[in-house]
């Protein structure tokens, strides 16, 4: 049955299509949770034997999408964990669902007093769910839908930072809250500042600089980082990891001219942008502070070294969080443009941090505290895997006005992505949620 209604992830809708179910009286519900696509060839019988046998509150599976030339794709979807709380976790088009589950935490939303929700309704009554028993994934194509207009990876990741969408991500970021507090995950605001350190440090703050194989941008980055100006001394660590495009050359003949590039090949042959991170912040020559510069980006004015460095100095900072400008490498803005994290807040970006995508960049660092926690050792994910345990124990300091362009190619780890690549890094992801939140659980 079609609901037709100006928000249908809204309360409103929601309840108008259980409403009508309910006249049923059957014992599962299949839900169309994605409005925008027309289903056929539905094998409900066998998400409902799923959610018999594994007793769960609610099952979906991956699917097939025709395109418009009648040609079928296989759309596989992964697997519903503690961690998987976004509020873009993809279900498909169809999901089934206990009746006796969602009565019960309809039920319980109505007893909470909460104003209907406008925009997160199917959220608010999926984290429910996902409360009370199993969500299982079937990793089978069980249904057929036409196909939908794809956004970019690169340009879709942002989108919930638009001006536009802000009133919608303030009533996901209350549901997402309120389903931290019931489960135990809640943190209240942290005070701790940066930890106390006898470490020294032959600068006030390095510029880090991971890099493999840019021999065409790199130079472009290590002279936006030398051209700072402070009032302090300041080094850059460029960990090439082992390079074979003649990045190396480049920085060795950087290195060569200018005694502040700390030009770092690893020993090790495993490393990923997370290992190059943990090689620059353990090397001995690394600073107090150490600030983010990708191999691919330059700093925006000279002064933003200094800015960093005297907002974490003056507000006792473990870790900062600047804003920056998408551009192409003519250094004209491209779309999503400025990203600046505006939905922050003081008082609950620290849990609102395990609904988003990212807390954003360049990130900076008191260098000290950060050697107690580390970089997971990957290429995707690195930066949010520890944004996430620093903003557990540490007040997290912003800056919101560009610092920085980020120029943007076709290998970005954001740009458009193939299923299968964007799935395993969504699933990671999910994974660093799920481990942060049982981390915060246990206090």
């Amino acid at each position: 049955m079609l609901v037709e209604h100006d928000h249908p992830h809204g309360s409103a809708a929601l309840e108008i299509a259980l409403s009508r179910s309910d006249e049923s009286g059957a014992r599962r519900i299949a839900l169309v949770v994605n409005a925008q696509t027309a289903l056929a060839d539905v094998d409900i019988r066998r998400l409902g034997f799923c959610c018999d046998d594994a007793a769960a509150v609610m099952v979906y599976s991956d699917f097939y999408e025709r395109s418009a030339s009648d040609t079928l794709q296989m759309m596989p979807l992964i697997a519903y964990q503690p961690g998987s709380i976004r509020d873009a976790f993809n279900f498909g088009s169809l999901v089934c669902l206990d009746r006796e589950a969602v009565t019960a935490a309809r039920a319980a939303i109505r007893d909470n007093g909460a104003t209907p929700r406008r925009y997160s309704g199917w959220y608010e009554l999926r984290l429910r769910l996902s409360e009370t028993g199993a969500v299982m994934h079937v990793p089978e194509p069980l249904y057929t839908r036409a196909a939908v207009e794809k956004t970019r990876t690169g340009v879709k990741v942002f989108d919930y930072l638009s001006v536009d969408a802000r009133e919608a991500q303030r009533e996901y970021e209350s549901v997402a809250t309120d389903h931290l507090r019931r489960i135990g995950a809640f943190c209240p605001p942290p005070q701790a500042g940066p930890v106390e350190s006898a470490d020294s440090h032959p600068v006030e703050a390095s510029v880090v600089i991971p890099v493999r194989d840019r021999a065409a941008t790199v130079g472009d980055a290590v002279r936006s980082a030398l051209a700072q100006e402070t009032n302090f001394d300041f080094n850059v660590i460029v960990v090439d990891n082992h390079s074979s495009d003649g990045t190396t050359e480049v920085l060795s003949a950087l290195a060569a001219q200018d005694h502040r590039v700390v030009h770092r090949v690893p020993t090790r042959q495993d490393l990923q942008i997370g290992g190059c991170w943990n090689e620059a912040v353990f090397d001995a020559q690394c600073g107090q502070f150490a600030v983010q510069l990708d191999s691919d980006d330059l700093y925006a004015q000279t002064d933003v070294l200094q800015r960093v460095v005297d907002q974490m100095r003056r507000d006792d900072l473990a870790f900062l969080v600047g804003s920056y400008t998408t551009v192409n490498f003519d250094l004209e803005p491209i779309a999503p443009g400025l990203i600046d994290h505006q939905e922050w807040t003081d008082d609950n970006g620290h849990n609102n941090a395990l609904r988003i995508a990212g807390l954003g960049a360049p990130r900076a660092f008191h260098v000290p505290t950060l050697r107690t926690i580390g970089f997971p050792n990957v290429s995707f994910g690195e930066d949010y895997a520890v944004a996430l345990a620093l903003s557990r124990r540490y007040r997290v300091g912003r800056i919101y006005d560009s610092l920085y362009w980020c120029r943007r190619w076709e290998g970005n780890t954001d740009s458009d992505l193939p299923v299968d690549k964007a799935n395993r890094n969504d699933l990671y992801k999910d994974r660093l949620r799920t481990l942060e939140i049982m981390a915060r659980r246990n206090g």
